[in-house]
């Protein structure tokens, strides 16, 4: 009987004692996973960790994994972003995943500084995401940029870029002028107006939003748009990644980057190298590009990032050529670049640092601060520039969210400001070596503007929002060194403030459809590389461009198909325009005004997505922009070009993208893009001929397990090997007017990451 009760007693004992083992070495987590945008479970998602096969959610969302303590596991799905989460042993989770549909009804951009969903956004906003950055060869942001509607960017040679938004590159003979540019919440744009977008890597940039058409109201200068680039913020594993990247014209493109995890933030470090020999005659680039930050959040309320960024940056300028030389030899230079040693050399060193305060559940504060040095060298066929740069500046917003009365509003206030001062000599280029100085100046430029804007919500479907903003620039040169027949002079040139306003509606017709209206003014002053050009005349006369925007648009979501279409009507007084006198010398003009009718649409669908059939995903997408600018009133020189078309701007541009996805991983891109004829000048006597360009990328990207991924990609650029420039030079003298692009040619490259 006593054996028996002892009996008994083990059995309770041991019984539980086994199943506590048994939930210790078998411990099943349940994992639930949902879609962040309307909580819909997710069926058929990758989850993947170190030690863990790959495991499939079912139709409920639901998966079972044994997991004996906290593991990271990493989540995918052909229709979401990628997420990796620290998982609880031993207790259920619901995982939550953000589509990357491009789903009209659940984006939210932060353009006009208000992050909102984009139906409620009353402007023409553009997305360029990482993913698209990564549809085509990885050595510049041209080919992503120019699939978009109402943009384009031209590489005239590697490593030199010119953005035109809506026709804003008509006085922009070189570099990126009449576009705002920030980057990580900085002013990347430089006080004296342009900006050094090719000292930025690929990898410096993850996701971009692209506000086309006049933003001053909250944004200070520029015609054109503001092009807003954001680098990962958020360090969620560690991870160690290398890239390389090969092609033809002697490319090579290496990075390596590293991620670590510091509590709740992190750091990161990356350095990239590119180079090539180029297709021209005279075209290699060098640049390398190393960049640091550090992202924490030291309580809930606060976030603080800081970045270093550092770009060593030489390009050879090859030159525009004749028609005749086109047709002769388009990979030649211009007689006289290779000899005179054309080209640019520029070191520039960003320190950057932001904060981001909740004073309360209403108030907000977002402060950037930055300081810049540069050095510049580029000796030219007619002359050798060097300057030494330095500025700094700042960027900093309030927000409020109250009620006026019964209606919801969103209250934001800031300021900008930036300083720069730059040591500037030009001398004689004697067989690419700098000769005697012909003229030194210290240039001095500072930019601010206040700016307010509110927001009400009528309705829950209406929203208006009002903006001024209250700008004032100033630019002094004062010439130390003047080799001509003119003595030293002290310059200043200072615009009259300007205030400009912007009033804009959006009402959304139902939760995935709705339609928006703005009347926006902006303004541009010529930038001091306009009043000081190189041959050492100083323009004072030349005045600031005003504009007024008109706009409507329609956005909407059905079912598989997204649609944005936007017409405009900018109306742009005291254009500044470019000419070539018969040195050579580009200077610029007022030229009255110009009417700049337009239509912008996008329309993107995926027939096809199951994320566990072999053909995973099918997607289409295009792009046409119309584009009806002319003179309105432009007289030089005796001739009357009034009624003419906008020099540089192509009527009619359209684009065509074609994305399969497969199940063992690998994926196809297919890019088509038409460009209409365009003038080459104002009297619409030259143009270039339309193009077909057709560029493609193959390619393989999987998770190898235990934390390793991988890809191996090709690629064809220029697949019909069409002749064609990639940025012209506008009114050039001597007929020099094409910068040919590449022909066909082929890259290819490999990538290697390990999470641990």
């Amino acid at each position: 009987m006593r054996t028996v009760k002892n009996l008994n007693r083990m059995k309770a004992t041991i019984i539980p004692l086994f199943f506590f083992l048994s939930l210790s070495l078998f411990a099943q987590t349940s994992i639930k996973v949902v879609n962040s945008s309307n909580l819909e479970p997710v069926p058929g998602v990758f989850i993947s960790g170190a030690g863990i096969k790959n495991t499939i959610t079912d139709n409920l969302g639901i998966a079972q994994i044994d997991l004996t303590k906290s593991k990271k596991l990493n989540f995918s799905h052909i229709g979401f972003q990628k997420l990796t989460v620290e998982i609880l042993s031993v207790q259920d989770q619901t995982i939550m995943l953000k589509p990357t549909t491009n789903d009209l009804s659940a984006i939210t951009v932060a353009a006009f500084e208000s992050d909102r969903p984009l139906l409620q956004q009353a402007g023409a906003v553009s997305r360029v995401l990482e993913s698209e950055l990564y549809r085509f060869n990885e050595t510049s942001i041209v080919n992503a940029f120019n699939t978009k509607a109402g943009v384009r960017v031209e590489e005239r040679a590697p490593a030199s870029y010119r953005i035109s938004i809506r026709g804003s590159s008509l006085r922009s003979p070189f570099g990126v002028r009449n576009v705002k540019v920030y980057w990580n919440g900085i002013p990347f744009t430089a006080p004296d107006g342009t900006t050094p977008l090719n000292i930025l890597d690929l990898s410096n940039v993850q996701n971009t939003e692209i506000i086309k058409g006049p933003a001053g109201s909250i944004y200070g200068a520029g015609n054109g748009g503001v092009i807003s680039f954001e680098s990962r913020r958020t360090i969620d594993e560690n991870r160690i990644a290398t890239d390389l990247n090969v092609g033809d014209f002697g490319l090579m493109r290496y990075r390596f980057g590293i991620d670590q995890q510091i509590g709740n933030g992190g750091i990161s470090a990356s350095y990239v190298h590119q180079k090539s020999d180029g297709f021209r005659e005279h075209s290699a680039v060098d640049r390398k590009v190393f960049q640091l930050a550090a992202h924490f959040n030291p309580s809930d309320r606060q976030s603080l990032s800081t970045q270093i960024l550092f770009s060593d940056l030489h390009y050879q300028i090859p030159g525009a050529l004749n028609g005749t030389q086109l047709e002769e030899n388009p990979r030649q230079a211009r007689p006289g670049s290779k000899d005179q040693n054309s080209s640019i050399a520029q070191k520039s060193v960003y320190g950057t640092i932001s904060h981001q305060y909740d004073f309360t559940d209403k108030v907000t504060n977002e402060t950037a601060l930055y300081i810049n040095t540069a050095e510049f060298e580029n000796p030219f066929i007619l002359d050798y520039k060097r300057e030494t740069a330095f500025s700094y500046g700042g960027r900093t917003k309030f927000t409020r969210d109250d009620h006026l009365g019964m209606f919801p509003i969103r209250f934001i206030a800031g300021g900008e400001y930036q300083y720069g001062y730059t040591a500037a000599q030009n001398f004689g280029n004697r067989n690419g070596q700098a000769d005697t100085v012909r003229f030194s100046d210290d240039l001095i430029t500072t930019q601010a503007f206040l700016f307010q804007q509110i927001e009400i919500e009528w309705t829950n479907k209406l929203l208006m929002t009002l903006a001024f903003s209250e700008n004032f620039s100033k630019y002094d040169i004062n010439r130390s060194v003047d080799a001509s027949a003119n003595e030293p002079s002290r310059n200043s040139r200072r615009f009259d403030p300007i205030v400009i306003p912007r009033l804009a509606m959006a009402y959304q017709l139902n939760p995935r459809s709705g339609i928006h209206g703005s009347i926006s003014s902006g303004f541009s002053p010529p930038s001091i590389a306009e009043v000081r050009t190189n041959e050492g005349s100083i323009n004072l006369d030349l005045e600031a461009e005003r504009g007024i925007n008109y706009e409507v648009g329609y956005r909407a979501s059905y079912g598989i198909f997204n649609v944005d279409i936007t017409a405009f009507y900018f109306k742009l007084s005291q254009t500044i325009t470019s000419f070539t006198n018969e040195q050579g010398v580009v200077l610029f003009r007022n030229a009255g005004s110009t009417n700049q009718r337009g239509i912008e649409a996008s329309v993107d669908y995926a027939p096809w997505r199951n994320q566990q059939a072999w053909i995973q995903e099918v997607k289409f997408a295009h792009a046409f922009t119309g584009h009806y600018f002319e003179f309105a009133d432009f007289v030089s020189g005796g001739n009357d070009f009034s009624g003419n078309q906008l020099t540089g701007v192509a009527p009619n541009t359209l684009v065509n993208q074609f994305d399969l996805r497969f199940m063992p991983g690998f994926y196809l891109n297919f890019t088509h893009q038409f460009v209409d004829k365009l003038p080459l000048n104002d009297a619409n006597t030259v143009f270039q001929e339309s193009y077909h360009l057709v560029n493609s990328r193959l390619g393989w990207r999987k998770s190898l397990g235990k934390g390793w991924d991988a890809e191996i990609y090709t690629g064809v650029d220029n697949l019909l090997n069409e002749v064609y420039s990639l940025g012209n030079d506008l009114n050039a003298f001597a007929n020099r007017f094409f910068q040919p692009a590449p022909l066909r040619n082929y890259y290819g490259g490999v990538k290697l990451g390990y999470s641990f």
